[in-house]
């Protein structure tokens, strides 16, 4: 048997194996080795795929990575890079629109859910201001900082002009925690205390802040963070 007829075989069983499994069953190489099927032709992508983890220490870190940087350390041409770093936006956009254009989120459960959506994959730390109108329907969900809080405060300056030019009547906060912690630090609760401040003379209220990592998430308001700032 040639090896053309070889890797056509194996291509063949996977294939077969994801319409009827998913991908739920795949090793992280084996993702990799998947996806790579269809921007090389014709080649065992096995070893690639092997490489590929081990070069960026696991599948979220590949996935999540800037195609020039795969495409230099792994060795791999810029479509192939291109085609594995489109996996992370795909997914957050997938979530983002599974909610609809306008959801409305009326609870602290409803408004965690949501910023899980936004922050899917997202490897560093980043902020969003989601605007509501008064029926608490999302007008928008603004990226308005990336980066640690301790390292580069979000000016409540931004998040002032963000709410005003999307028409906001209130406002969550929410950002990520990517090294898993749930515990709001010190600098959560001053970036909220300075924002909540900045929004009273526009009669913008501070509904909520949402801290994410990874699937769980934990709420100001449901842990009394939120009004404890007011009093």
């Amino acid at each position: 048997m040639t090896s053309s007829n070889i890797h056509s075989g194996h291509r063949a069983r996977m294939r077969e194996r994801y319409l009827e499994e998913g991908l739920d069953g795949f090793q992280d190489h084996e993702v990799v080795e998947f996806l790579l099927f269809y921007c090389i032709p014709m080649k065992d992508t096995n070893a690639l795929a092997h490489k590929m983890i081990k070069e960026f220490g696991n599948l979220h870190n590949l996935l999540e990575a800037d195609p020039r940087d795969i495409e230099r350390r792994c060795g791999v041409s810029i479509n192939t890079a291109i085609l594995l770093s489109l996996v992370g936006p795909l997914s957050r956009r997938y979530l983002k629109q599974k909610w609809g254009q306008r959801p409305v989120l009326n609870s602290s459960a409803k408004a965690g859910n949501y910023a899980i959506s936004l922050f899917s994959g997202r490897p560093y730390e980043c902020f969003y201001l989601i605007c509501l109108d008064s029926q608490n329907h999302v007008n928008h969900a603004s990226l308005v900082h990336e980066g640690t809080i301790n390292e580069s405060p979000v000016y409540p300056r931004i998040i002032v002009e963000t709410a005003l030019r999307h028409k906001a009547n209130s406002v969550i906060l929410a950002h990520n925690h990517p090294g898993g912690s749930l515990k709001a630090s010190a600098a959560d609760i001053d970036i909220t205390r300075r924002i909540t401040e900045a929004l009273k003379p526009i009669n913008i209220n501070v509904v909520d802040h949402i801290i994410v990592a990874g699937e769980r998430y934990i709420s100001f308001a449901e842990e009394g963070l939120l009004s404890a700032l007011t009093v």
